[in-house]
């Protein structure tokens, strides 16, 4: 389980365009990775675009933030071009880097508990150490909530 103080576990997973991310090539930039359900739907899409319309702010900080769900590249492709969004959206089709930061398991979903990708943020400082892990409940300003938390501790 993934919390705050531990080392982030590395990682190489695609990206939209195809590309690959590797964790440890990004330091010593300071990065969000905010997992969501999946591309299109109603609360994950506002959760991007929410992210998407920060992210100059993010920048400004120095900060690389990347969306992660299971959805595949292409789809990824799509739904960056309906939408118009600019942040790298990770495609961990296989659920294994969501399985291992412990970002799948169950929840509600319409009144019944099913297994899923659980909505969370982590915060993985310049070092590669975890520096926040944020269990979202409610989309609506968690983005500006990151944001907030980077600016106070910057």
């Amino acid at each position: 389980m993934i919390r705050a103080g531990l080392p982030a576990p590395d990682f190489t997973l695609p990206r939209d365009g195809g590309s690959l991310v590797t964790l440890s090539a990004l330091r010593p930039q300071p990065v969000v990775i905010f997992a969501y359900g999946g591309d299109g739907t109603p609360s994950c899409t506002n959760e991007v675009m929410d992210f998407n319309g920060l992210a100059p702010e993010f920048a400004v900080l120095g900060v690389r933030v990347f969306g992660l769900s299971k959805d595949t590249v292409a789809k990824h492709d799509k739904f960056i071009t309906k939408m118009g969004i600019v942040l790298p959206l990770l495609s961990d089709a296989q659920g294994q880097m969501i399985q291992d930061w412990g970002a799948f398991g169950e929840k509600l979903f319409f009144g019944k508990t099913v297994q899923g990708v659980l909505r969370q943020t982590f915060l993985i400082d310049g070092a590669g150490t975890i520096a926040h892990v944020w269990k979202v409940d409610r989309v609506k300003g968690h983005a500006a909530e990151v944001l907030a938390h980077l600016q106070a501790h910057k």
